[in-house]
């Protein structure tokens, strides 16, 4: 392209009378380029970018929504679900062109770093999408610092037990690990001080020993000196959460440990272009190798057994081999439970997923157990559900009966289902509007208001009150206190 000062001159040039071969020669420019000048009479041309490859403006608006603004997300999709092949540079100016998204400022500072010396942990909430129920988690990830490779896992409650699982299975599945590990003022591994003068919890410090490297809190209000940790987490905000789906707990860590340890590791990252698998390759020999057999944490619990076998752990039972009913040790690790007496393992469970509740299991290739376990909660879901599909007035009944506290109302509701059954529904809707009328809960009450009806069969009398009650001697020793309040039972149900 000719400047516009030299576009300039030749067009004064020619004005004044010189040749094009001249100005050609002097200005050292070809004489067709002289010529195309002279006719645009020294200005600039004009041109409008004519792209070559164009992409739908809905298309980009929708998936700009999709994957909440994320433009790396977006490039993804564009090309592996929507087979579009453009370039990042390309589809980023494209969405500022159009208005759809502004470039941001980053996170966090540049910070050089070594090979084999540092790798940096963290946690963050999210709340995630996990079939169609939004759910509160915690992401834990691990970094290592000089060829950025990630490790990405979730967690519903995040404690140090939890914490030395997630760096077992990290550094287990890199096989290497650092000589330091840069956190936050976290109390899971600080006992107490800050920054340099942090005190490392004994027990945390003696696991990371094992594992060949030490913890290392950062100064306070100076997370960038863990940027790489911070700007992962950006990354997953970015790029991983946007315009996925999830169907359970499980499929979520699933798709985050293929998308931290596959997808990010052969993606080049930065303006260099660095590629983590590759630079792990380099970093490897200045890492600390790890044991080949290295024990997995685990933590203790001490249990017993009811009258049927079955030991109890995190709201389920499991049933226990043998006759004996001494007193259990729980070995919990992070994906399993061994169950031991006297320092032998009897048998190993694998943990159910996450957010079972009160369910019993028995070893696989074994029959089951002829018995539940004596403690297992039985709540009477189906039973409300069913009472509740018979009228108005009994799914009132039914608020009142489980206002009741304890495990009695799941009886209660099983029982009243039983009811309902053995006499007509007008008969026990009858019969169940004047318990409610009169905030009655008891069952054998109910049946005996169902037996008048019986012989009545006619509507039942409303009761009388002997007005002379306060003229007892009972009740002038009680008159001293607060009235109670009856309007519960003067006020009549609605439905009436």
């Amino acid at each position: 392209m000719i400047e516009a000062d030299k576009r300039k001159a030749i067009f004064l040039l020619h004005h004044e009378g010189m040749s094009v071969r001249q100005i050609a020669r002097r200005l050292e420019v070809s004489r067709n380029t002289v010529r195309a000048i002279i006719e645009q009479e020294g200005a600039m041309p004009k041109t409008v970018r004519q792209d070559k490859q164009r992409i739908d403006e809905e298309l980009l608006r929708r998936l700009h929504q999709e994957c909440e603004g994320r433009v790396q997300r977006m490039h993804e999709k564009l090309v592996e679900e929507e087979g579009v092949q453009v370039t990042y540079s390309t589809l980023s100016r494209m969405l500022r062109e159009l208005g759809i998204s502004a470039p941001q400022k980053s996170r966090c500072d540049h910070v050089p770093d070594e090979p084999g010396v540092e790798m940096q942990h963290d946690t963050t909430l999210y709340w995630v999408k996990l079939a169609e129920q939004s759910v509160r988690l915690v992401a834990s990830l691990i970094y290592l610092r000089y060829s950025k490779r990630r490790y990405l896992q979730f967690y519903r409650a995040f404690d140090r037990f939890k914490m030395k699982c997630f760096f077992h299975q990290a550094l287990c599945f890199w096989g290497f690990s650092a000589a330091q590990c840069v956190i936050d003022n976290t109390n899971l591994a600080r006992l107490r001080g800050s920054g340099k003068n942090a005190l490392i919890v004994p027990e945390m410090e003696a696991f990371a020993k094992a594992y060949g490297f030490r913890f290392i809190c950062h100064e306070i209000r100076h997370a960038n000196r863990k940027a790489g940790e911070e700007r992962s987490f950006w990354t997953v905000e970015t790029n991983f959460l946007p315009g996925r789906t999830f169907q359970s707990f499980e499929d979520l860590n699933q798709q985050a440990l293929e998308w931290s340890t596959v997808r990010l590791e052969n993606r080049p990252q930065g303006k260099a272009g660095l590629i983590p698998a590759k630079a792990f390759e380099h970093e490897r020999s200045y890492l600390v190798a790890l044991p080949a057999h290295l024990p997995a944490p685990y933590r203790t619990h001490h249990r017993g057994t009811d009258e049927y076998g079955y030991a109890a752990f995190d709201a389920n039972f499991y049933w226990v081999p043998g006759t004996g009913r001494d007193a259990l040790t729980l070995l919990e690790y992070a994906d399993r439970i061994k169950i031991c007496r006297t320092r032998e393992c009897l048998v190993e469970y694998l943990l159910p997923s996450a957010g079972t509740r009160n369910k019993s299991f028995h070893p696989q290739g074994l029959c089951a157990p002829p018995h539940k376990p004596h403690h297992r909660k039985q709540p009477a879901h189906e039973e409300e559900k069913q009472l509740r599909a018979i009228a108005p007035q009994v799914s009132a009944y039914v608020d009142l009966v489980l206002k009741t506290p304890g495990i009695y109302r799941h009886e209660q509701l099983r029982r009243l289902l039983a009811l309902s059954r053995k006499i007509t529904p007008q008969l026990f809707i009858k019969s169940v509007e004047r318990a409610l009328k009169y905030q009655i809960t008891s069952l054998p009450t109910l049946e005996r208001i169902i037996l008048l009806y019986l012989e009545e069969g006619t509507e039942l009398p409303s009761v009388e009150v002997d007005q002379s009650f306060r003229d007892r001697e009972a009740y002038q020793e009680g008159c001293i206190t607060e009235a109670p309040d009856l309007s519960i039972y003067q006020t009549p149900p609605d439905h009436e």
